[in-house]
């Protein structure tokens, strides 16, 4: 006798081989990430559903689902709501088939998408703050004016189009996997990939995947309802809904194995992964499996398996890449952050960089604010997060007061841009934006040039990851020591700006 569940992977199976998505999708390749498999010592598959003609697996859904409707349906036209995906696939589904289509999308959708659905025809409404505030409008348009409602994932068609994914993954890769690992909105395309593996390939584990702040299926599964959530992170925009659907709960929760909840950090290291393997750009939805897969490797201690990652997104819009390439390197492990108290006197600051040694200095905040101690706020690049402890431990050890930021959020956010501000002790101060040459040493040659009689009374240096590092410095020069310092400038050789009379330096620092 059959299990509910896998009565449930039979049924979807026939809907699934059935499904009409190839008039507006692609089969997406399935390509290993050659660079990623080798650090993390696995062979990582990524499903390039990014490759689609909407950059989303969204327009399988959709298609699917609006094939089938009715000709009067088809004429009075359709609506839906999304954070943009499934938008531009409904979009593209109308185009195609010749019918309207109303697209409810959150305020916070990322302007790239809203443009994209624009260009493909939708008629774009814009209301609320996430995809269930979409929702609920779009079903009041939908009474008002007798349109037919295209669900972006609480749907049997749209689940059976999604489903198509995991069709091509096991006819384009037949030797083994260990398991598939999908991003999770509202459950969409989780249920459709489960339903088919497991009914065709039971032995693979099928993987959810959320971000810590909109997690709304992984606290359903545990509650065994489905819960919704009072706000939900908007940094992945494509999976931000606070309620998953009835469906895909039922599916997910009866077919799904496990579930892996990952932060901001570890997408954007993933966003960077996939660029370095592929040379492509996902949007942070797109990244969760990726950031999964690594999360997951370490934490089972996984070597030598097979895991596949649906890259299920590439609608990034390009202002969040600073964002991005910034969380990055602390997503990856390799920058420790510090706020380390140091004496307010000659030759401190030189000595607690000689403790930094041959590491690479990624950031460097400082502003003289007290006569007898400074707090220096610096990043420091490392090979592994353990690194951090060792080198906090070093600085204590020297008698330099030291707090570990590196897991800080505030620091990282906000505190990082704000270490600055006026202070009635840099007498006699001297602003310069210096280009330094971004290799070891260049800091130091700095300040072994330096007049031991002058003091730094501001610095600040953040690692752009370009071949040149530009430095902002003060410091404190007697008028009569103006010659010596013309003389240290030209020994220097570092292309250098004076910016005393700058009036934005008068009115925020002097």
């Amino acid at each position: 006798m059959k299990t509910p569940a896998a009565r449930s992977a039979a049924h979807y199976l026939q809907k699934i081989l059935t499904a009409r998505v190839y008039d507006v999708a692609i089969e997406s390749p399935l390509e290993i990430a050659p660079a990623l498999s080798r650090r993390i010592a696995n062979q990582v598959l990524l499903k390039r559903e990014d490759q689609q003609p909407v950059f989303s697996f969204k327009l399988r859904g959709a298609y699917n689902k609006m094939v089938q409707l009715s000709p009067a349906q088809r004429a009075a036209g359709v609506i839906c709501a999304s954070a943009g995906n499934h938008a531009q696939g409904v979009a593209l589904s109308a185009k195609r088939l010749g019918c309207t289509a109303v697209i409810v999308m959150p305020v916070t959708t990322p302007q790239l998408k809203i443009d994209a659905v624009k260009a493909l025809g939708g008629s774009v409404v814009l209301h609320g703050d996430s995809y269930s505030d979409a929702y609920g409008h779009a079903m009041e348009l939908q009474a008002q004016r007798g349109l037919t409602f295209v669900h972006p994932f609480d749907d049997p068609d749209v689940i059976a189009g999604q489903g198509t994914v995991a069709m091509e993954i096991l006819r384009q890769h037949q030797g083994p996997i260990d398991a598939v690992f999908v991003a999770i909105g509202g459950g969409g395309l989780i249920s459709g990939v489960a339903a088919y593996i497991k009914a065709v390939r039971p032995e693979i584990r099928v993987i959810g995947v959320q971000t810590v702040d909109s997690d709304a299926m992984v606290q359903s599964v545990r509650a065994g309802k489905r819960v919704t959530l009072k706000d939900v992170g908007l940094f992945s925009d494509g999976t931000a809904v606070k309620l998953v659907g009835k469906e895909t709960f039922r599916l997910t929760r009866a077919l799904v194995d496990d579930y892996v909840v990952v932060d901001t950090d570890a997408v954007c290291a993933a966003i960077k992964d996939v660029f370095q393997d592929t040379r492509s750009i996902l949007e942070p939805a797109g990244a969760l499996g990726v950031a999964a897969v690594k999360q997951y490797a370490q934490t089972h201690g996984a070597k030598g398996q097979t895991f596949v990652a649906i890259t299920c997104g590439a609608n990034m819009n390009f202002d969040r890449l600073r964002f991005v390439a910034e969380r990055a390197e602390f997503g990856e492990q390799r920058e420790a952050l510090f706020a380390v108290t140091i004496p307010e006197e000659r030759g401190s600051f030189k000595r607690f960089c000689e403790l930094i040694g041959p590491r690479a200095v990624t950031e460097f905040n400082y502003r003289i604010s007290d006569a007898q101690v400074a707090h220096v706020f610096v990043g420091v690049a490392i090979p592994k997060r353990a690194e951090a402890q060792k080198i906090a431990r070093n600085f204590v050890r020297h008698g330099f007061a030291t707090l570990d930021l590196t897991d800080d959020e505030m620091a990282k956010e906000h505190l990082r841009h704000m270490v600055g501000g006026r202070t009635e002790l840099a007498q006699n101060e001297r602003l310069f934006r210096f280009v330094f040459p971004e290799r070891p040493g260049a800091l130091m040659r700095f300040l072994a040039a330096l007049h031991p009689g002058w003091n730094i009374s501001l610095f600040h240096y953040r690692n752009q990851g370009a071949d040149y590092g530009r430095i902002l410095v003060g410091i404190q020069v007697p008028a009569a020591d103006d010659r010596a310092l013309q003389d240290f400038l030209a020994t220097l050789a570092y292309p250098c700006v004076e910016e005393t009379l700058n009036p934005v330096y008068r009115l925020f620092l002097r």
